[in-house]
Order: C-alpha cells, then structure tokens, then sequence
C-alpha cells in the first residue's frame, strides 16, 4: 500500500501523527467499532493512505486500550504496509515490542519476520537475515503452518541472493507444495521464484517449463500482473539458449511495465541482458546505453548482484577498443566499488547462512568446545600479557610525564626571553609589495595598525576584522592582506597574539596581576570568553595557561 502523490504523503504523516497523538479526535466516530469493521475499512482504503488513516489508528488506540496485544502487532503490521519506506522500521520496532509484551512465540516470530522483510527491502541482507534467524526461532515451536512457510520463502530469497541455488530450489519446492493449496499469490511467487533458480544452475529447460506454468497459472487464478514476472524470467532464460533476439523481443515487451521506483532491481536486470543480447550480436554500440542504465541504478539506487558486475567489465572492453582512456579509469573504479559492496555483504553472510541455519546446532556446540580449549590453554599467557601490557603502559606515562614537564620549562624560559612584540615579526614597508593594492593605501593602513597596537586597542573585545576595517576606512580584504604580509599571519592570529604578549609581559611585571583568576585575566587581555583564551595561549606558546601562571607565581615568590 503506498501514497498516490507526494502531496498526499505530506497529509498522511502529519493526518497519522496527529491522530496518533489526538485519539478524542477519532474516539466518538471509530472507538466503539470493531477489528472487523476497521479492518473492512483500511482493506478499502487500501491505495489511499490519507483516508486509510483515521482507521489505522483507531485500530491502534483501541488495541492499545484495551491491552490486546495480537491486535496490537496487526494494527502497526497495518500501519507499516501503508506507511512510506522511511518510516517502516520505526512501527516494525513497535511491532516487535508489542509481540514481545504477549509472550506468543506466534506474535514474537511474525514481528522478526516483519521487521526482517523491512530490512530486505532496503537491501540491508546482513540484518534481514538475522531477522528471519530469529523469527525462525520462534516460529518453529509453533503450529502455525503458513508462517513457518512464509519464513522458509524468506530464508531461500537470502539463499538465492547468496548464490547457494540448490538449497533455495528446495526450499521453494517445501513452499510450492504448502501454498498451492490456498495461498494463491505466495504461490505464484515461490514458482517465479523456482524458474529463476533453475536457471542459475543451467537448467534452462526446467526454466523455461516453470515460466510456461506460472503464465498459465497466472490465468487460471486471474492475476494476470504476476504474468510481467514469469515473462521477464523466461526473457532472461532465453539469453543463455543463445536466443538473442527473442530475447530482446521479451524483455523489451516488459521494460515499460516495470516501474522504476519499486522494481528498480528486475529494470536494471532486464536492461543488463538486453545489453547481454546486443553485445553477443556483435552490436556494442547499441549494448552500451543499456548497460549505462544498470550503471545509473548502481549509483542511485545502490543495487549489485554477481552477475550485474560484468557490465563494468565489458564497458572496460568497449572503451578500450575506442581508445578512451577516462573512460576505462572510470569504470575500473566502478567495478572496484561493486567488489567491495559484493565482497564485504557476500563473506559475512556465507559465514552466518551455514552458522545459523543448516549446521546451527552442531556449529554452535563445536564453538564453545573450540573457545573453552583455546581458554584453558591460553589464559596464562593472557594473563601475563595483561601485566605486561599494564607495566608497560605505567612506565611510558611515567616517562612520558617527566618529559612534557621538561619540555614545558624550556618553551616556559622562551616565553620569557621574548620582547613584548617579538611575535609581530614586522617588515618594514619596502620590504614587501602587494601587487593588488596601491602602495599609498599599504602604507595608510600600516600607520592605523601601529597606531593600533601603540594606543593598546587590541585589548578592546570589539576589535574585529569588520570594526577595524570601519576604523581605517579601507575594506576587509586590504587589511587582511596587510596584516599578513606585515606579520605574517592571519588577522585572528595577529589580534590573539598582542593581547598574549601584552598579558605576559604585565604579569612579569606586575605581582598584583599574578594573584587574579585566569577568567579575570582573559577579561583584562580583551578575550570574549575564558575558553578562547587559553585555547590561542595554548596554541601560541604550546604551554597552557594555568602551567605559565603558576610557574611564574613560583619563580617570583
């Protein structure tokens, strides 16, 4: 279920929140009617959210109020199936406590199926996978034989994404027998399902008497939207029995139909072996936008598989033979990308598909033996490592203590030695030139900044770029520049430092200064706040504030 125009999925968020928090304001119209009536209600709503809405979260409130917690896991189930993808792992969360409050191994099970098919859907396999671990867990000790099966389709659409296709052609077989019986629609999807496998493992044949089955159960049943599926597969199917233009023909008949946002994955596929098709028939120059659309769906959409990956290889190969070396640089970079995503998702869950599902149990026994060894014979060396380790790390800041100290008390003494001004290494003016700026104004603005720092207005907190720029009459730019070719640094720089030199040379002098707060001196060097004082001390003499002061308050007492 999802939202006609984006207008209208502004209204359903902010109509769902409000509802959701204003529940008086659905109460006298919806509070007293049924599950039945409000289920009726949202099923005819279906395909408009905004009206759906009010029934949503009537059934939520009511569920909620009357501590029905089965109900509770359908009314978010509900609301996540009308709500837009961002939103969907929030209210399967929900889904997941509710099925949690009611102890129901039935409810538990659904909810990580639920919240791992979110998880699918946003191509996050690591997490989908461990989701339908667990709700295989909890589904399993249970009788429910339709959710035992939806898990198994689910658990064989990760094995398929992985590669292991005999095992997920089994699976869908188990699945195949239980939903031809009376589950109509997860009946044509584990056949859809079934023809692509074999495919995968060269059974082209048994493909294609698949794909003839389910166009003929597609008609049968009377969904005839499941026909796009059956057709996109045998299109693909008849690729690898090298018949190239009846394959084009078939895949071409399905593109139109498939939309770009939510069947962003069987478009790329289908324009991958159009493309496929062509380059076999020696035609690559009509190959190539094809696989440039596979290329666009990888970068927009995030959307890889093993077999996708070749387009980068043959657009290598294409570039090649035309001579364009930016172009090959670019795909190689492509198609070490898809690499790296295909790697890193493909060896974590080769490594938990085994773990988790078929050897589980076994696996998991084996690992505490192997672990419980390891510790046995390993704790005494971990042991001693630790002390070492720790030793070590004691004797280092030790050192490393002595030595900050007396690196301290040498830029300490520097500090000390240094001129009131020695940190404006000043130029005189024939000794530099500012091409963009008229020597009459250099000189004009080098008159304010010493009378600047002779007047000690460096100490005044408003003594910005902009204020002193207003003061000399000239514009930010030329007073940067000045000041840089003049001290060689920038104006924040330039300003912090006088009031720094300006603050140690009164605390040499003064003993009075020497007994005021480090806050109280920031305010009398013209600092804004204590903080970016002795940041720009710290930053300038490479010593903190605090250090310098109490230093100097010991060497002068």
């Amino acid at each position: 279920m999802k939202c006609n125009l984006p207008l209208l999925l502004l209204l359903f968020i902010i109509k769902s929140l409000t509802a959701q928090n204003n529940p008086n304001r659905i109460r006298d119209s919806l509070t007293f009617k049924s599950y039945e009536y409000l289920d009726d209600r949202i099923y005819e709503y279906k395909n408009d959210s905004l009206k759906a809405s009010p029934y949503l979260y009537a059934y939520l409130n009511k569920a909620k109020k009357e501590k029905n917690h089965e109900e509770t896991v359908n009314a978010y189930q509900n609301i996540l199936h009308e709500s837009p993808m961002n939103l969907r792992l929030k209210y399967a969360d929900s889904m997941v406590m509710a099925a949690a409050k009611s102890k129901s191994n039935e409810l538990i099970g659904s909810a990580f199926l639920s919240k791992g098919i979110v998880y699918y859907s946003q191509k996050n396999y690591v997490k989908a996978y461990d989701y339908y671990i667990r709700a295989n867990e909890s589904i399993s000790k249970t009788e429910n034989e339709y959710l035992i099966y939806k898990t198994k389709y689910h658990i064989a659409q990760i094995k398929y994404y992985l590669g292991f296709y005999d095992e997920a052609i089994s699976l869908f077989n188990e699945c195949l027998s239980y939903f031809k019986k009376n589950q109509e629609r997860p009946y044509l999807n584990s056949l859809h399902s079934l023809s692509v496998c074999y495919n995968k493992v060269g059974d082209y044949s048994r493909c294609s008497q698949t794909n003839t089955l389910g166009l003929a159960e597609c008609e049968r049943l009377k969904i005839p939207e499941m026909e796009l599926f059956f057709k996109h597969s045998e299109g693909i199917n008849q690729f690898f029995l090298n018949n190239y233009h009846t394959s084009i023909q078939m895949l071409q008949e399905v593109l139109p139909h498939l939309n770009s946002m939510t069947e962003f994955a069987n478009l790329s596929i289908a324009n991958f072996y159009i493309g496929k098709n062509y380059w076999k028939l020696q035609l690559p120059a009509k190959a190539v936008p094809y696989f440039k659309k596979v290329e666009k769906a990888f970068i927009e959409q995030g959307y890889i598989r093993p077999d996708l990956r070749e387009v980068f290889e043959l657009m290598i190969k294409y570039y090649r033979k035309e001579n364009n070396l930016k172009s090959q640089l670019y795909y190689m970079d492509q198609l070490l990308k898809a690499d790296s995503i295909l790697t890193d998702n493909n060896r974590y869950l080769m490594g938990k598909i085994h773990k988790q599902y078929d050897t589980k149990e076994i696996l998991l026994e084996k690992e505490k033996i192997q672990q419980q060894l390891v510790k046995e014979k390993y704790y005494d060396v971990i042991l001693i490592s630790v002390v070492v380790v720790l030793f070590s790390a004691v004797i280092y800041g030790t050192y490393n203590h002595f030595e900050t100290k007396k690196r301290n008390k040498v830029k300490f003494d520097m500090l000390l030695e240094k001129n009131e001004n020695s940190s404006i290494q000043k130029q005189s003016p024939d000794k530099f030139e500012i091409t963009d700026i008229s020597q009459e104004t250099v000189q004009q603005i080098i008159r304010h900044l010493e009378k600047f720092e002779r007047d000690k207005k460096f100490l005044h907190k408003e003594s910005t770029l902009a204020a002193l720029t207003v003061r000399f009459n000239t514009n930010s730019k030329y007073l940067s520049k000045v000041i840089y070719h003049r001290s060689g640094k920038r104006f924040a720089d330039y300003i912090n430092d006088l009031k720094i030199d300006y603050l140690v040379e009164l605390l040499r002098n003064s003993s009075a200064h020497r007994n005021y707060s480090i806050s109280s001196l920031a305010e009398e060097a013209g600092f804004t706040s204590t903080p970016r004082f002795t940041n720009a001390f710290h930053s300038k003499t490479g010593i903190s504030f605090s250090y310098f002061l109490k230093k100097l308050r010991k060497e002068n007492s």
